[in-house]
């Protein structure tokens, strides 16, 4: 039978809402306003920041009031490219006593090797800084066509196995749990895992556990933001692991 006026207009009204307060909420997670995951990750002590040229100009020692303990900073990307802010802000973060690290990002379109020798003319090898990591995760037109693991892997294996030979330190990977999905499930096990999951929290695909999770996208910090990125990314350490087992000797 069909629905009465009445009753209709209340399923209508109602689904109205509904569809509403989901727009509502999902803006409200977009803009950084409401972030689920800050309650989950509220719990763990040690608390970082990764950024790059996109932030702009970072006024570390304002960073460091604010129980920032570590940062991973963009160091280069690919054979070639290297990140503008890298140098200042390698150098100033470390002043400012905060656990500093750099990051590479890897391109899917050159060898593993020539990328590890752009990250390692890049940053220098220092006792107490913090494990290179390196950045897997999809990019471009990639983004909606991963390439075949093999491809990857002929990439990442001699990147890892190089920086760990220069730096005397497993380096550790940052994933999307696409990327882990397509290219590290039950694999290299002696590289510590930096997992993204920004609207819940982290769940590794094959039940490994991470070492450090990116909680959030869309963080504000007095003294990181410019233009072109208001936000920065926010990470916490798992409490099962000490930052000094991150850091070079």
């Amino acid at each position: 039978m069909p629905l009465a006026p009445a009753r209709r207009r209340r399923v209508l009204i109602g689904s109205a809402v509904v569809v509403c307060l989901a727009l509502i909420t999902t803006a409200l997670v977009y803009t950084g306003v409401v972030m689920p995951t800050r309650m989950f990750a509220a719990k763990y002590d040690v608390r970082g920041i990764d950024v790059s040229h996109h932030n702009g100009t970072v006024d570390w020692p304002r960073v460091a009031e604010q129980d920032i303990d570590f940062a991973w900073i963009k160091a280069t990307e690919g054979s070639s490219h290297v990140d503008s802010r890298f140098a200042a802000n390698w150098a100033e973060s470390q002043r400012a006593g905060i656990a500093t690290g750099a990051y590479h990002f890897m391109s899917f379109e050159s060898p593993g090797a020539d990328q590890a020798h752009n990250m390692i003319a890049t940053v220098p090898r220092v006792t107490g800084t913090l494990a290179p990591v390196v950045d897997l995760e999809p990019y471009g037109s990639f983004k909606g066509d991963l390439p075949p693991a093999t491809e990857v892997r002929a990439i990442l294996d001699p990147l890892l196995s190089t920086l760990e030979e220069h730096y005397g330190i497993a380096p550790v990977i940052y994933t999307t749990p696409s990327a882990y999905r397509a290219y590290l499930v039950d694999l290299y096990p002696d590289n510590p895992i930096w997992f993204r999951s920004v609207a819940w929290p982290p769940r590794v695909p094959d039940g490994r556990d991470w070492t450090v999770w990116q909680y959030s996208n869309r963080d504000r910090l007095d003294g990181v933001g410019s233009e072109d990125e208001a936000y920065v990314d926010m990470n916490v350490l798992s409490d099962d692991v000490d930052l000094a087992e991150l850091t070079l000797r």
